[in-house]
């Protein structure tokens, strides 16, 4: 009732410092957050009220309202995209590590370095970490393309395999059906084993010659152009983006099954 007294009747010239402390007092009160604590209409009322308010652009607590209030979207990265349109915590290294980590989390690696780079170009504030951050980012992406690499099967290997056993034989003969004795081959040895090293000397040749032939093209850094964020034009603000559901809240409806 204290906050709420205070927002209604404010006059001073830093209102969101009321709506820092409210939010910073309701996330203290209620760490467990649920329907009591209120947050999300909370939040939701304070990006209304301090909406282009642009004083506050560059301000790291209206950045971290706006990142607290995406938490409880149902597509944050569509929040981000919007403050990035509007300038908003664009100097803020805040901003680009965690869009980055939203995007890092769904796998796409190649837009969460993108994102990175923009901040790093902007020389977004501290520096410093948002240089740790990306560093990290990218330890973790090696990490996860030589894991890959060692799952995946090498033809090498299998064709040490194939030389170091030249032959198969099975422990058992194959026992035929009905009167006539058949017996199936079990042992790949003489011309069948001649067919198979032919065939495996062929694809060798061929992706030998393949290699031969193929040119490669050296990548030159100098000369590539930096990685660039699409230019988002900035739109009206109508509405802030939908909140997620709110828990055990029905809507309303007739009472016609009461006694």
């Amino acid at each position: 009732r204290e906050f709420e007294s205070e927002i209604r009747f404010y006059t001073g010239d830093d209102p969101l410092d009321v709506w820092d402390r409210y939010i910073k007092w309701t996330e203290q009160t209620f760490p467990q957050g649920g329907k009591e604590s209120n947050l999300a209409a909370i939040l939701e009322r304070a990006v209304k009220a301090l909406n282009e308010q642009r004083q506050y652009y560059k301000d790291p607590r209206y950045l971290n309202l706006w990142l607290k209030f995406g938490n409880l979207c149902n597509e944050p990265l569509d929040l981000y995209s919007y403050l990035h349109s509007q300038e908003i915590g664009t100097t803020l290294a805040l901003l680009y590590i965690t869009w980055a980590e939203v995007l890092e989390a769904r796998g796409s690696f190649k837009k969460a370095d993108l994102i990175f780079q923009e901040g790093l170009q902007r020389k977004a504030e501290p520096l410093d970490k948002l240089q740790s951050h990306h560093r990290q980012f990218q330890t973790r992406v090696s990490r996860q393309a030589l894991l890959g690499l060692e799952e995946a099967p090498d033809e090498n290997d299998m064709d040490l395999l194939g030389t170091a056993e030249p032959q198969r034989s099975s422990l058992a003969d194959l026992k035929g059906r009905g009167k006539k004795k058949v017996r199936a081959p079990i042992n790949r040895v003489g011309d069948a084993l001649k067919a198979t090293n032919q065939t495996r000397s062929s694809r060798s040749l061929n992706s030998q010659q393949l290699s031969n032939n193929l040119g490669f093209a050296v990548f030159d850094e100098n000369s590539a152009s930096g990685p660039e964020i699409p230019v988002l034009t900035p739109q009206p603000w109508i509405a802030p983006p939908a909140p997620r559901a709110k828990e055990n809240e029905l809507s309303a409806g007739p009472w016609n099954t009461g006694r």
